[in-house]
């Protein structure tokens, strides 16, 4: 690729962002864009529409930059929780690994690589026809001594960001347990969830889970849920709450408005009487669903398991119940409103085979995703695009297309197939048999990030057959060397695909361009005016995975093609704003993992940093420099030494928390008055929502009179 390709798409997507960011500062301030753009503060009531016109709503200001910049990591922590801490962490540990990379690979390593003539001399008087190859270490010849200014890279590099692991890990540790500390007693603290519970003849689930942990637990226990087969009441109450919303729009309409045709060829009937009626019938069925769901038979051999103390639920966690380890099986219950309910639904069975299915699935798509990746390397060879299209050939000869052609197109395609890989992952995730959301998404999150990587960065460099990516991991004794030759050839595509996908993909992440499409879409055939809206949450699933591949190609290229670095800190730079934007004014947490996304970024970088030192073994090795490939050897021993460390030390907390951390907690909490309110809602805390009481319509005896008790339910 030449340089005039790369400054093509440097100017089209910096006139992207411009375009973005100037139309997000002028609609962010129209009323009927509230819900895009300020949704949070929406529901929060911080913000009310406006009604009355206001020049200064057409005017472009920059005043959301400053209030993005304002609040304090501790202000972030009370807004958001602490996975957006988390979150933009991220982000400043890779600003300053790739500010400090940067120093090195702007300020030293380019300047040896331009000095080189292994390629050709740069023409500084046309820079523009010069190959980006020329800036990578491509342009050293074999056994340049100059060679060993990107050894020493390689060895700071790697200290610098094991360094900073080391240091985020332990604050991140830290800040996991003073989190901890500063909130109010939780539900999911006190409770655990327990399967495949033995039942005896004669018994219920609900009878078995209290004599066994009365018997074993005596001075802990507490109370017990257990998990009922609920599969139609969801789809029962989602039918009522939409004919809920279409009554309670016609009743506020005139009264010819109020008639109308039941379907497109139905008679004239009266909409209120008609969608009442349907609104009683589906009320019916779902007290005749409750009833049958609360008796013995739709017991599921699931319960959720309270107790009087934090650490009496982590005993009952930590131990083994039985001398049968298949039975009594325990494990950390989820915050309520995070339970994953359709998961009980699942029979043991069927979640075996959705796991397998859920493998075969993953390898389809990362075959399929290949065609795209094949098309897109095509395009980025004229010589091989002309063979493909041979009406193509005039066209291609026009400077500017060529260069549209072969320095932005390709990285945009990419990404817009990209787009589709995480909702696909997210439902993969959600029938693989995890209990609760925020364990779907940290699964989805892992399975997006290494089809990123496989998909983007090893089907790029090793473009060809699936078999022929195989065949070389089959091979790991010539890895280092196929990663020399491949991965620097393919420089100049990964730096305009940060520049592509980095760039354009967070600033329309501020314009939000599909929500704002919906948005628009959906207004004329809104029911009513005052309809409900959901504030979204972070899909951390898609953004942890694109800075953490970011994060990849700037460590295995910073030695290699120091001029990606300076479009990735501009990248990185838009995000620190932006999220930070988002999170104040758009995105509310759904739910907390206090932290836990952190074990994935460490396992990222320490796979980067893995992934880079091989490159350089194989680079070193094929220009001659044996001294520098033997010396290099030690890093990836050394680094995994130091990433077997931080598991042992830091890992644990990540998975449960410590008992002088729980019995510290336990004892402050003897004396909060609260704590007698607390433990009775804990009692009916893990209730299926599906199982709660409501009522739609008018009808006094429609749900208000259930056919079991309400004590009957909560058991």
């Amino acid at each position: 690729m030449l340089v005039s390709a790369l400054l093509t798409s440097v100017g089209i997507n910096s006139g992207l962002c411009v375009l973005f960011f100037t139309l997000y500062s002028i609609l962010r301030k129209q009323p009927s864009n509230y819900e895009v753009y300020i949704p949070r503060l929406m529901a929060e009531g911080k913000s009310k529409l406006r009604s009355s016109f206001n020049l200064e709503r057409l005017i472009p200001s920059t005043g959301w930059v400053k209030r993005a910049w304002k609040p304090s990591e501790e202000d972030l922590l009370s807004m958001s929780g602490l996975d957006a801490v988390v979150f933009m962490r991220i982000i400043t540990f890779s600003l300053k690994v790739f500010l400090f990379a940067g120093v090195i690979g702007i300020f030293v390593l380019l300047p040896v690589n331009c000095s080189g003539d292994q390629l050709q001399d740069i023409d500084f008087a046309d820079l523009s026809n010069n190959s980006l190859d020329v800036f990578t270490i491509s342009n050293l010849r074999r056994g340049s001594k100059r060679l060993w200014a990107h050894f020493s890279a390689v060895y700071l590099v790697t200290a610098f960001l094991c360094y900073l692991l080391y240091y985020e890990f332990k604050y991140i540790t830290a800040k996991r347990i003073d989190f901890f500390h500063s909130t109010k007693p939780q539900p999911h603290q006190f409770t655990i969830l327990v399967r495949s519970i033995p039942v005896s003849a004669g018994n219920s689930v609900r009878e078995s889970v209290e004599r066994f942990f009365l018997e074993y637990h005596p001075s802990t226990y507490l109370s017990h849920m257990v998990v009922h087969q609920s599969s139609k009441l969801p789809s029962l109450i989602k039918d009522a709450k939409k004919l809920c919303k279409r009554l309670t729009h016609l009743q506020s309409e005139s009264s010819q408005q109020k008639h109308g045709h039941v379907g497109l060829f139905g008679k004239k009937v009266d909409l209120v009487d008609h969608y009442g009626k349907k609104l009683e019938d589906i009320e019916e069925n779902m007290r005749l669903e409750r009833s049958e769901v609360s008796l013995a038979a739709e017991e599921l051999r699931a319960a959720f398991v309270s107790f009087k103390s934090r650490y009496g639920a982590a005993v009952a966690f930590h131990m083994q119940q039985s001398t049968n380890p298949t039975e009594w099986v325990t494990e950390l219950a989820p915050e309520p409103h995070d339970v994953y309910w359709p998961f009980f639904s699942s029979t043991f069975m069927k979640r075996w085979l959705s796991k397998i299915a859920v493998v075969v699935a993953c390898i389809l798509l990362t075959i399929l995703f290949l065609i795209p990746v094949l098309v897109v390397q095509g395009l980025t060879n004229l010589n091989q695009l002309e063979i493909w299209f041979p009406f193509l050939k005039s066209i291609l000869t026009v400077t500017f297309v060529s260069e549209v052609v072969t320095g932005y197109l390709p990285s945009l395609i990419l990404q817009l197939f990209l787009t589709i890989v995480p909702p696909i992952m997210e439902f993969l995730s959600s029938i693989q048999g995890y209990i609760c959301h925020s364990e779907i998404e940290k699964s989805a999150c892992n399975k997006v990030l290494w089809f990123t990587i496989w998909n983007i960065f090893f089907a790029t460099v090793f473009s060809g057959s699936v078999l022929y990516q195989v065949f070389i991991f089959l091979d790991p004794k010539n890895i280092p060397a196929r990663l020399g030759v491949a991965v620097p050839a393919q420089a100049s595509f990964f730096i305009a695909y940060v520049v592509t996908s980095g760039w354009t993909s967070t600033s329309s992440e501020l314009f939000r361009l599909f929500p704002l499409m919906w948005s628009l879409i959906k207004k004329p055939f809104s029911c009513c005016s005052d309809e409900e809206f959901e504030v979204p949450s972070v899909p951390y699933h898609r953004e942890i995975p694109r800075i953490l591949f970011f994060g990849l190609l700037g460590i295995t290229y910073f030695f290699l093609a120091p001029l990606i670095l300076p479009f990735l800190l501009v990248y990185l730079c838009l995000a620190y704003i932006i999220y930070r934007n988002q999170f104040i004014n758009v995105y509310a947490p759904k739910y907390e993992t206090a932290g836990k996304f952190w074990p994935i970024v460490h396992n990222s970088m320490i796979f980067s940093l893995l992934l880079m030192q091989a490159i350089a073994f194989g680079i070193f090795t094929l220009k001659k420099l044996s001294l520098a490939s033997t010396l290099v050897i030690p890093l990836p021993i050394l680094t995994l030494l130091f990433n077997e460390y931080c598991r042992k030390r830091f890992l644990p907390n990540f998975i449960a928390y410590p008992a002088e951390v729980l019995i510290k907690r336990d004892r402050e909490d003897r004396h909060d008055p609260n704590m007698t309110e607390f433990y009775e809602n804990l009692v009916t805390a893990y209730q299926d929502p599906a199982l709660l009481p409501i009522e739609f319509s008018s009808n006094p005896d429609s749900l208000r009179s259930p056919l079991i008790s309400s004590a009957q339910v909560l058991r």
